[in-house]
């Protein structure tokens, strides 16, 4: 989940230029946070259900591994779509007050992860454990594209492609716990567990190069969103990103060469064998993973772009008017329902209180969406109106 920097289209150098909301991006983060808040529901309640990642197309649940690729678009949008931000928030600043900007967010959000994402999971999992997810990631790449943001920007995209396009050539090194530079290649590349003094773990389930390289990339369609940029002109070069970058995945995956483990047929189920397509590496995100999630996310960037004045736009827009604070409404609200539940009715899967059947979790995805829809309009409400109160921008 990403925070929300002010988005808006402005001509470079243009003092006091208006700024303005779009509305096709709150939207697409908007449809992020309903897709990632089934995702965790899965988690809150479907916890004992195993989802190896990729997932096995032969023994997983076909509701469980479409919901997967369903929810597979949230992170990478939700990085590009911070990388687009912070394009857009330079444009109206300079490169030093940008450069400050993205460290302190940066710092933010690294704080949070540690000290109230990764706690409410403690007393679930059997170690005390930082998880370092998606709001640690992002953190840590608003950190590197502060220090990278000086460079010309066409270097910043090249930077981006090699990194995405690239960085599964590193997925045959491997470092032993042991090794001096393991919790580094850990951090960076690697998903693994580094141990920590008094028993804590970490665990690098977003290690942070290939997700640098998606920012890198949203970053650099900035200029797209400029006030020169006709919105007809902006959605056809979006169509034409999304489309590119959904036909090169599927050239690549039919081929089973580069870019992922290679997909197969499934004896006598098409849906299984369909489920082995479109199921991908999301840990570290490989090629074939960033190239249809990315690429949907442009096309619908040129659909919300073309029908930003629909009803169901501007539904969406809600919830991505506030996505931190949808983002820590959500979480807690899950984990008081699962320790509520857990200490009413105890244990019923071992140390867990588990549902044995994934329509309870679609049922409890249904009942949530008004209850979270409607504290998360206020506070959106709020920001907008008191835009004095400095801190609300963070949310």
């Amino acid at each position: 989940m990403a925070p929300r920097l002010d988005h808006h289209p402005v001509a470079v150098g243009v003092a006091g230029a208006k700024r303005v909301r779009l509305a096709s991006i709150d939207a697409l983060r908007g449809l992020v946070m309903v897709l990632m808040l089934l995702d965790h529901l899965r988690e809150t309640w479907f916890l004992h259900v195993a989802m190896p990642d990729p997932v096995d197309a032969r023994t997983v649940l076909p509701a469980l591994g479409f919901a997967r690729f369903a929810a597979s678009f949230c992170a990478p949008i939700f990085v590009a779509l911070t990388g687009l931000a912070a394009y857009l928030y330079g444009a109206s600043h300079t490169p030093r007050e940008t450069a400050d900007f993205l460290v302190k967010r940066g710092l933010l959000l690294i704080a949070i992860e540690l000290v109230y994402l990764s706690p409410l999971y403690w007393g679930v999992a059997p170690q005390p454990t930082f998880w370092l997810q998606v709001i640690w990631c992002l953190g840590v790449c608003m950190i590197a594209l502060a220090a990278l943001i000086r460079l010309p920007h066409t270097a910043l995209i090249a930077i981006g492609a090699i990194i995405v396009a690239g960085h599964n050539l590193l997925d045959p090194i491997r470092l032993p716990p042991g090794d001096t530079l393991f919790p580094l290649w850990a951090l960076l590349h690697q998903r693994d567990v580094i141990a920590l003094p008094f028993g804590f773990l970490a665990k690098t389930t977003y290690p942070v190069l290939p997700w640098l390289g998606v920012m890198l990339l949203g970053y650099g369609i900035g200029p797209w969103f400029g006030a020169g940029i006709e919105r007809a002109t902006r959605a056809r070069r979006l169509i034409g990103l999304g489309a590119a970058m959904i036909s090169a995945f599927v050239l690549l995956r039919l081929v089973n060469g580069y870019g992922d483990a290679p997909w197969y047929v499934v004896e006598g189920s098409a849906t299984r064998t369909v489920l082995s397509f479109v199921s991908m590496t999301k840990y570290p995100p490989s090629l074939l993973f960033l190239l249809p999630t990315l690429g949907a996310g442009a096309l619908l960037l040129a659909a919300f772009e073309r029908r930003d004045r629909s009803p169901i736009v501007a539904a969406l827009a809600v919830f991505g008017g506030a996505p931190m604070f949808f983002y820590f409404l959500h979480l807690t609200v899950l984990r008081l329902l699962y320790h509520g539940a857990l200490a009413l009715f105890g244990p019923n899967d071992g140390t867990l209180f588990v549902v044995d059947d994934y329509g309870t979790v679609l049922l409890w995805y249904a009942a949530l969406i008004v209850p979270l829809y409607l504290p998360t309009a206020w506070f959106a409400r709020l920001k907008q109106r008191r835009r004095d109160i400095g801190w609300l921008r963070f949310f």
